[in-house]
């Protein structure tokens, strides 16, 4: 029977620990519910403020799983985390047993692992998003066990067996989307400063040492950058120290006003983020993540680059000389600006939600 607006449908959306991980499992939470006004959205992630944060931010329901990381970490931390998995599982099927999901999503995260072996356990349609050109280790496992596997940038599917996966793009956020079809370009030399979640001490440090290394700046030049906790203080007194106006805070969450204001964008090379720079087509400087695993930020990076969207610097070496000139030279030069911008629109899947959603809802339709 197919899944209609007058429907009755449960979605567990399970993932989480950074949020790049969370924000696109949030797209499609958004999506579900505005075709589907009667459905229930259930998140189940980490007991990681990050996870409760930004599920408290939206709105949905959330559940949490105990659950470690076998990536990195120590030898005991590992052992310590196989030893736990059954209790995860356990966990993870009494939460499911509970809410009676008719469909079950991975967004990435260690946290996926339990939850969707507890899906499978129970007869749950299920299904994986992975959002960079690498797969993480939980998405690598689960590709072999899952329905069906949601892939973002083409040639991430080889990662995968053959005939489960589909090019769907990152499925954005509704704020980001409505910004995105206004179409609007920024009117003042904004720079916008992203550092990520995974850790951005060394581009925090760096960013107010290029604009130094800049010389004379574009008139009403003025910085936005978002920090992190830890850097938040040090940054501000940087710019107070240059006489630069800047908005400097640990983290913004009306992302979609921040970007409005940018002309350009400096940032690490997370999947989200690179969709809503294509989506919103925003001309970028990207300086990726040098310890993401498998060097996945670099290889999601490579492809802006490639389609003339951005241009990359790696953090190693990279002087505060050559950031500040590669900086100035796009500022100050609006076609340049424009070319990248058109290059980066031309990249992005602005219905990927879309297409996620509509195979979700086949799915669990079939299972009726």
């Amino acid at each position: 029977m197919a899944i209609g607006p007058e429907s009755s449908f449960t979605m567990v959306i399970t993932g989480g620990g950074t949020g790049g991980h969370l924000f696109p499992g949030i797209a499609v939470a958004q999506e579900v519910v505005a075709r589907v006004p009667k459905a229930r959205v259930v998140f189940i992630g980490t007991e990681r403020a990050v996870d409760q944060n930004a599920m408290a931010q939206y709105g949905f329901a959330s559940r949490a799983v105990r659950c470690g990381s076998l990536k990195g970490g120590t030898v005991a931390g590992k052992i310590k985390t196989i030893l736990g998995l059954p209790g995860s599982v356990c966990q993870a099927w009494q939460v499911l047993r509970q809410v009676r999901p008719d469909l079950v999503l991975g967004v990435g995260g260690y946290v996926t692992g339990p939850v969707m072996a507890a899906a499978k356990l129970l007869g749950i349609p299920t299904a994986i998003h992975e959002q960079n050109s690498i797969p993480g280790l939980a998405n690598r496992r689960l590709g072999g066990i899952v329905d069906r596997v949601f892939v973002s940038i083409p040639g991430s599917e080889s990662h995968f067996p053959a005939g489960r996966c589909q090019l769907s793009g990152n499925p954005l956020r509704q704020e980001i989307v409505s910004l995105a079809r206004q179409g609007m370009e920024a009117s003042a030399p904004v720079l916008l400063v992203l550092g990520g979640s995974q850790g951005a001490h060394r581009l925090n440090a760096l960013l107010p040492e290029a604009i130094a290394a800049m010389g004379a700046m574009p008139p009403e030049f003025r910085v936005i950058h978002q920090t992190g906790r830890a850097d938040e203080e040090m940054v501000r007194a940087a710019y107070q120290k240059l006489g630069v106006t800047g908005e400097v805070r640990a983290f913004f969450t009306d992302m979609a006003a921040i970007y409005r204001q940018a002309a350009l964008v400096v940032s690490r090379a997370g999947a989200t983020t690179l969709a809503e720079l294509t989506a919103l087509g925003k001309p970028s400087i990207l300086v990726p993540f040098p310890f993401a695993a498998d060097d996945h930020q670099r290889k999601n990076a490579e492809s802006l680059v490639a389609g003339g969207a951005a241009r990359m610097f790696l953090e190693e070496g990279l002087t505060a000389s050559t950031l500040g000139q590669a900086i100035a030279e796009i500022l100050g030069d609006a076609e340049t600006r424009r070319g990248m911008g058109q290059a980066a629109r031309s990249l992005a899947r602005p219905d990927a939600v879309h297409a996620i959603v509509d195979a979700c809802l086949a799915m669990a339709s079939a299972k009726r």
